[in-house]
């Protein structure tokens, strides 16, 4: 092979790439090395790295499956590029959640409940069995009561009943169940129960019989009827039934009531007897998993089973990696839907670190989301060693403290959307630090500490918080400034905020929590300015507006207005593919000859926000359109789907819409997150506005920037888990700063670096 066909095959080649935004873009990534992807938020990053070299991998993947298999999968499409050449097999390690499968736990997702199901199997006394025996998702470890799942079904009794009325008085709060109907009727029958007395001060035997009595007959007006203790026919009627609830009333009513609680029999640990029972060194598996993996950690080092040390040593790897990466404070028993989408990621990430796999492509997005920067720097060194492996790693990011660890920097832009899709350099960090393009102008920008601070007032008064690992803190959050509340990952900060403050009137929280809405939500839709778009089209047209709805009359007939048809597939994620019948257009041949100024409602819809905000004359949209604007989504299409949007989206668009309706505090969870150097200085002014106009700011974040520009930091810690949980300092950016907490250290070095 000739030196120059050599040298080919160690970059990933890519020739006109247009996917999205991009503009034929032309590039090559050198292969087995570490390359960071950088720009603006909308600049293309993703759609290159993620929409063209992870997808046609997966594609190229699934061809080489047998035919027969083929016919169960979706025919994936080419991305839109001419040359795509010298991939490797791409494992995409994003932050989407975990799923919401109930079974899922941390310890499952990342096989180290697998290890530790191994470790029972050989060497715990007395033996429940195999390693199937201490597992809850097989009949022959699950606990047969809640069939694995550590939780039953419960029901909230104060939101059932008004404790201080009467039967007579309606203290039933449930449909059907008013005085005198006929369900009230069959409940009481057959009693002596007094009417007129307040439930608080019912019989306790009187009460449980109306509350729990098992199904039975008792005669009322002369016939056999059937009854049931009030909570006993909710369960079976709603809760336990197979049938779906079709009345959107009792649908809320079951919501409103239902709660869960841990299992009675296994107490949540999801196991049956002899799983419980079986002892390793005197610790039951359900007690190790319930640990926070740094004690869990400390345990497995005091076991002495020299049979084991193998198995000791595989699983102690993945736990070390857990810490490393600041998911130390999590135990293993941990719903997976409960992660945040930082966190997701990089539980997905500890699968790999111990992986048999090299060669491959791993694929990034943001690894540093909810990491505080005393963490990021263990972050570098899992990307590390996965690059030494002999692995290519793709990481899409803004921090600064990862990209000047990659090996090859590539930049898109030079701004967002239509504005973007370009390559503005390509090499080294040193090169991109004086190539003159905006991530290079602010890769050493600091933001200064704030000097002269605002003064708060009235304060936000805390008392004896103990959710998850608080420790019955006291602390005042003064009104009317800019406040961040800081600390390690795990420290309790969001236990902090959400738990008392996001609970108050007038408080609006905005967080990156995904947004409810059908597969056919955009941003037009959920910010409400698809209605004067559809009357506006209706108006100039002389037809009604339905016609312009997605959901509704006009909707193409094959996609049902999604533009896409989707295939759920059961074992990975599911596929959208473009429909052929509208081509993506969503709405029928009928209603795209409608047109207002010139365009038809499907042009419209792939208008961004900014240039909707500048061509389209439709005052009553135009304030909606002015905010999304304003926090920074002009790049954003008006029709795209919202499934499509990263949890920092979700977040300013949700601030968007929180801006016109009038909150007096506002709660923001790292609303950094996404953001470009540059964009951050965006949002700071955007904050300080808010607070002019007499708004009260709590913001949970990392970013230093926000906390050197805050008027007043809490600081929680000193460390995760147990180890955090308390207040280690209050006070103004310049005396954090000043002091010895992790925060303020990364603080003082982040400015001094001004």
């Amino acid at each position: 092979m000739s030196e120059h066909a050599a040298d080919t095959h160690q970059h990933i080649r890519i020739r006109k790439a247009s996917e999205n935004n991009l503009r034929a873009v032309d590039t090559d990534i050198p292969k087995r090395r570490l390359t960071a992807f950088t720009g603006v938020s909308g600049s293309g990053k993703s759609s290159l790295v993620f929409g063209t070299i992870a997808a046609e991998s997966q594609r190229l993947i699934n061809e080489t499956y047998s035919t027969f298999v083929q016919t169960f999968m979706p025919s994936l499409p080419r991305p839109d590029v001419e040359v795509l050449e010298n991939l490797t097999a791409a494992i995409v390690v994003d932050q989407e959640r975990l799923g919401a499968n109930s079974r899922s736990t941390v310890g499952t997702a990342t096989d180290a409940y697998s290890l530790l199901r191994m470790l029972f199997a050989r060497y715990s006394t007395p033996s429940a069995g195999g390693p199937g025996a201490y597992s809850f998702n097989l009949g022959e470890g699950a606990c047969p009561v809640c069939e694995g799942f550590g939780t039953e079904a419960s029901i909230d009794l104060d939101e059932l009943l008004f404790w201080d009325k009467t039967l007579n008085e309606g203290a039933i709060n449930a449909p059907n169940f008013a005085p005198g109907a006929w369900l009230f009727q069959t409940l009481t029958a057959g009693t002596q129960v007094d009417l007129d007395v307040p439930l608080r001060e019912m019989d306790p035997q009187m009460l449980d019989r109306l509350l729990y009595a098992e199904p039975g007959k008792v005669k009322l007006n002369g016939a056999n009827m059937s009854y049931s203790g009030l909570v006993t026919r909710i369960k079976s009627s709603y809760i336990h039934s197979e049938r779906e609830v079709k009345q959107k009333h009792i649908r809320d009513f079951v919501e409103r009531i239902s709660t869960t609680a841990p299992c009675s029999a296994c107490s949540g640990s999801r196991l049956n007897d002899a799983a419980r029972a079986s002892k390793l060194h005197g610790h039951g598996i359900a007690e190790l998993c319930s640990m926070q993996v740094s004690d869990l950690l400390a345990i497995l080092r005091t076991i002495d089973e020299p049979g084991a040390v193998p198995l000791l040593e595989k699983l102690s790897l993945v736990l070390e990696s857990m810490v490393h990466i600041g998911l130390g404070y999590i135990s293993l028993d941990r719903p997976a839907a409960t992660l945040s989408g930082g966190e997701a990621q990089r539980v997905k990430m500890v699968k790999h670190v111990g992986s048999a796999l090299s060669d491959v492509t791993y694929v990034f997005d943001e690894p540093t989301v909810g990491l505080h920067p005393h963490d990021i720097q263990r972050m570098n060194q899992l990307l590390l060693s996965l690059r030494d492996k002999g692995n290519t790693v793709l990481v899409v990011e803004h921090k600064p403290e990862v990209v000047r660890i990659a090996d090859h920097v590539i930049d898109l832009g030079p701004g967002a959307g239509v504005h973007g899709g370009t390559i503005c350099y390509s090499g080294d960090v040193a090169g991109l630090l004086a190539s003159g393009t905006r991530t290079g102008e602010h890769f050493t920008q600091r933001v200064p500490l704030k000097e002269q601070v605002r003064t708060g007032h009235n304060p936000i008064e805390i008392r004896g918080a103990t959710e998850h690992n608080l420790r019955a803190v006291d602390v005042d959050i003064p009104r009317g400034v800019l406040c961040a509340i800081t600390g390690v990952a795990g420290s309790g900060k969001s236990s902090l905020i959400h738990s008392t403050v996001a609970k108050q009137e007038g408080v609006a929280v905005v967080d990156q929590s995904p947004i409810r809405g059908s597969r056919r939500s955009n941003p037009a839709t959920y910010t409400g300015i698809m209605d004067p778009i559809r009357a506006a089209f209706a108006k100039a047209n002389g037809v009604k507006p339905a016609l312009f709805s997605a959901n509704s009359d006009g909707a193409c007939p094959e996609c049902k207005g999604a533009g896409v048809i989707y295939t759920d597939l059961v074992s990975m994620a599911g596929v959208a593919i473009r429909c052929e019948r509208c081509e993506g257009r969503r709405f029928t041949d009928e209603v795209l000859e409608y047109q207002y100024q010139g365009l038809n409602i499907a042009d419209v819809l792939n208008l961004s926000i900014e240039r909707a905000a500048e061509a389209l004359g439709i005052a009553k949209a135009k304030p909606m359109l002015e905010r999304l604007n304003q926090v920074g989504l002009g790049y954003l299409k008006l029709g795209q789907p919202l499934s499509t949007l990263s949890g920092g989206e979700r977040q300013r668009m949700k601030l968007a819409i929180n801006l016109g309706q009038g909150a007096d505090t506002y709660v923001l969870d790292e609303p950094t997150t996404g953001l470009h150097m540059a964009d951050v200085d965006r949002l700071l002014k955007l904050l300080d506005e808010m607070v002019d106009e007499g708004k009260t700011l709590i913001v949970i974040e990392h970013h230093l920037a926000v906390v050197a520009h805050a008027d007043w930091v809490i600081d929680l810690g000193p460390g995760a888990g147990h180890e955090g949980g308390t207040i280690v300092f209050e006070g103004t950016p310049h005396d954090l700063a000043a002091g010895n907490t992790l925060t303020g250290i990364h603080l003082a070095e982040y400015v001094a670096g001004a």
